[in-house]
C-alpha cells in the first residue's frame, strides 16, 4: 500500500506502522479514522503553539488545517499536535517574564518528544510568537528531519489620529501617563485600538524577527512568513508548506542541509539590515548548537558590523510589518544584500531550490520608502551591534537602528540595581540622573532566572522623554520594541560572577557602539578585589520546578542560553534510527 515516491522502510514512522508486530498500533490509528493506505504513509507532524493567551498564537489553529490539506494533497499523512508559548507582551513586567525565555526550550524539548515518541518523518512548524520561533525552528535542527516552518503572521496595526500604532506605542504611553502627559481616557483610548486582530507584534521586534529569520535561514517557503494573520492568502502558503515538506521527504532534504554556517550568516545578515531584535543574537547561537556548528555571539555581531542597515521598520524606524510585506517583503530585502555580494547563493531551501534559485524568481524591487536600495542605506553598518570590554568579557548586545552616530557613545556615573523592579520603580519616582548609566544585574538566564526582557523600564524612560538621556546596561534581556542606549546580554552574567555583578554607584562606565566598547573605569587589580569580596550570587526564590532546572542547566547568552550539550555531543540521531 505504500506510496512509490517514497521509501518506508527508511522512514521513523515504520516502527509504528509497518509489520505484523505493530498490529497494536496500527489499531489505535484506525480508530481514529485513519484508512489502511494513510496508515502506510510517512508521517508528518504538524506542529502548532496555538493557544488562547495571546492574538500572536489565536489563528495558528486555523493555519494548521491549510498545512494538513497540503500534506494531504502532496502523499502523506498529517497528525496535528500543540506545544506552549509564553507571550512576551503579556508576561512583561512582571514575574511571568521568568518563563519567556525557558519556554524556547520547553517548545523545542516538546516537540522533540512528541516527534520521538510517536516518530513521525517529517515536521511543518507553525509558531507566532516571540519564542516559539525560534523553538521550534531548534526542534527542526536537533531531529534534522525534513523540515518546513510557517509564521502565524503579524497582527495589524492600530489607527490613532490618522497614525499607525502598536502595542509599543502603548507600553510608551503607561510612561507618559505616569509623567502627567496623558489623561485616564487618552490611555484608554489607546489600548483599545492598538491591537485591532489576531498576529504577533507588528514592528520588527522579537516575532517579525525571527519570522524575516526563519526565510532567509531556508525553513520557510519565501515570502510566507509576510502577509499579516487575518489575511485569507496565508492559507495558500500553509498548502504549499504542507507540500513542500513532502517533497523534502522524498529527496531526504534534512533540517541541517538547510541550517549551516552559510546560511547562519544569510540570517544575521537580514536581522541587521532590517534593524532586528537583539533577541536574535541569542536564538541563531542557539539554533547553530542545535546543529553543531560554532556560530556565537561575537560572530553574529561581526556580521552585524558590516552590514548596511537599509529597512525602515519600528521601533528605531517608522513601519510595521504589513508595510514591509506590502513592498515585497523579505525576498526583496534578500535581493537588495545579494546585489552587495553579502548574501550566500548556494544554500539549501525548504522549496528544495537553492537561494540564488529562489532570488531569481523574485520580481519585486526595493520601494526606496519601506525597502532602501542598499547602494543608499539608512546607516552603513547594523542596526544592532556588539559590544566587548572588561565589563563584558563574553560580550554584549545593543540595537542602534534610528541612533545617530553622537547618540552611540555615552560615558556616565552607574547607578546599581539588583533586579528589573527595583529599577522600574526607581525610574517610575524619577529617582535616577541625566547622564547616569542604569544598571540592571541579576537578571540573566540563570541569575533571573529566566532572563527577563527590560520593555516596562525602557518604555517608562521614554514616556519620560529621558531615554536619550540616559543609558541601561543589563544581563537580562531587552525587547524587539525597546529604544535608546540599552545594552542586554552583558556576559558572563552575575550569577556567574561577571564584572558586572561587582560594579557600585559612581563608577564610570563607558558604552561605545560605533568602536564595540563596554568598559568600566577600574583597573584589572581593583575588579579582581572586588572579585575575591564577592559574597556569591543573589539567592532567587525558585528551589524547585521549571525555573529551577532551567537554571541549573542554563549557560551563558554568548553561545545562546542553551541548556544541553547539542549536535556536536550526539551519537544518536533521530532521522537515522
Amino acid at each position: 500500500m505504500t506510496n512509490q515516491r517514497f521509501d518506508k522502510s527508511k522512514l521513523p514512522s515504520r516502527h509504528v506502522t509497518e509489520g505484523p508486530a505493530r498490529a497494536p498500533h496500527r489499531s489505535y490509528f484506525y480508530s481514529m479514522g485513519i484508512s489502511e493506505e494513510e496508515i502506510h504513509q510517512p508521517w508528518v507532524g504538524v506542529a502548532t503553539c496555538w493557544n488562547e493567551a495571546a492574538p500572536c498564537n489565536i489563528a495558528l489553529n486555523r493555519q494548521a488545517q491549510s498545512v494538513k490539506g497540503g500534506v494531504k494533497k502532496g502523499g502523506g499523512t498529517p497528525r496535528e499536535f500543540t506545544t506552549i508559548t509564553v507571550t512576551d507582551g503579556i508576561a512583561m513586567g512582571h514575574e511571568g517574564m521568568r518563563s519567556s525565555l525557558a519556554s524556547r526550550e520547553a517548545i523545542a524539548d516538546t516537540v522533540e518528544l512528541t516527534m520521538r515518541g510517536h516518530c513521525y518523518d517529517a515536521i511543518v512548524g507553525l509558531a507566532g510568537c516571540d519564542k516559539s520561533l525560534p523553538g521550534m525552528m531548534m526542534a527542526m535542527v536537533r531531529l534534522n528531519t525534513p523540515s518546513v516552518f510557517i509564521y502565524g503572521g503579524s497582527i495589524l496595526p492600530g489607527r490613532l489620529n490618522g497614525k499607525d500604532v502598536t502595542v509599543q506605542d502603548v507600553f510608551e504611553a503607561v510612561g507618559q501617563h505616569q509623567a502627567g502627559n496623558m489623561s485616564d481616557a487618552e490611555l484608554e483610548i489607546l489600548e483599545r485600538i492598538a491591537c485591532p486582530s489576531a498576529g504577533a507584534c507588528g514592528g520588527q521586534f522579537t516575532a517579525n524577527t525571527m519570522a524575516c529569520v526563519s526565510e532567509a535561514i531556508g525553513l520557510a517557503l519565501m515570502n510566507s512568513s509576510g502577509a499579516p494573520a487575518p489575511y485569507e492568502s496565508r492559507d495558500q502558503f500553509c498548502e504549499a508548506s504542507g507540500v513542500a515538506v513532502m517533497n523534502l521527504i522524498e529527496r531526504n532534504i534534512r533540517a541541517r542541509d538547510i541550517v549551516t554556517l552559510k546560511s547562519l550568516q544569510n540570517a544575521a545578515r537580514v536581522v541587521a539590515c532590517t534593524g532586528g531584535s537583539t533577541n536574535a543574537a541569542l536564538h541563531l547561537p542557539a539554533i547553530a548548537h542545535e546543529a553543531g556548528i560554532d556560530f556565537d555571539l561575537f560572530d553574529v555581531a561581526e556580521i552585524f558590523r558590516d552590514t548596511p542597515y537599509f529597512v525602515d521598520l519600528k521601533p528605531g524606524g517608522q513601519f510595521v510589518s504589513k508595510d514591509l510585506y506590502e513592498a515585497g517583503g523579505v525576498p526583496v530585502v534578500m535581493k537588495e544584500l545579494r546585489k552587495a555580494g553579502l548574501m550566500h547563493e548556494d544554500c539549501m531551501t525548504a522549496s528544495g531550490r537553492s537561494m540564488g534559485e529562489e532570488l531569481d524568481r523574485i520580481q519585486g524591487e526595493a520601494d526606496g520608502r519601506v525597502i532602501h536600495p542598499v547602494a543608499t542605506p539608512i546607516t552603513k553598518t547594523g542596526g544592532v551591534v556588539g559590544l566587548k570590554g572588561n565589563l563584558a568579557p563574553e560580550g554584549a548586545i545593543v540595537k542602534v537602528a534610528g541612533m545617530s552616530a553622537d547618540q552611540q557613545v555615552f560615558t556616565g556615573p552607574a547607578r546599581v540595581f539588583e533586579c528589573e523592579e527595583d529599577a522600574f520603580e526607581a525610574v517610575k519616582a524619577r529617582q535616577y540622573k541625566e547622564g547616569e548609566v542604569i544598571v540592571i544585574r541579576n537578571e540573566g538566564p540563570a541569575g533571573g532566572p529566566g532572563m527577563r526582557e527590560m520593555l516596562s523600564t525602557t518604555a517608562a524612560l521614554s514616556g519620560q522623554g529621558m531615554g536619550k538621556k540616559v543609558a541601561l546596561i543589563t544581563d537580562g534581556r531587552f525587547s524587539g520594541a525597546t529604544r535608546g542606549f540599552c545594552v542586554g546580554h552583558v556576559g558572563p552574567e552575575a550569577a556567574h560572577g561577571g564584572p558586572i555583578a561587582l560594579l557600585q554607584n559612581g563608577d564610570m562606565i563607558t558604552l561605545n557602539a560605533i568602536t564595540g566598547e563596554l568598559s568600566v573605569a577600574l583597573s584589572d587589580a581593583e575588579l579582581a578585589e572586588r572579585k575575591a569580596n564577592w559574597k556569591g550570587p543573589r539567592q532567587t526564590e525558585y528551589d524547585s520546578g521549571a525555573l529551577w532546572k532551567y537554571a541549573q542547566l542554563v549557560g551563558g547568552a554568548r553561545l545562546g542560553a542553551v541548556t544541553h550539550p547539542g549536535a556536536k555531543k550526539e551519537r544518536h540521531v533521530y532521522m537515522d534510527q
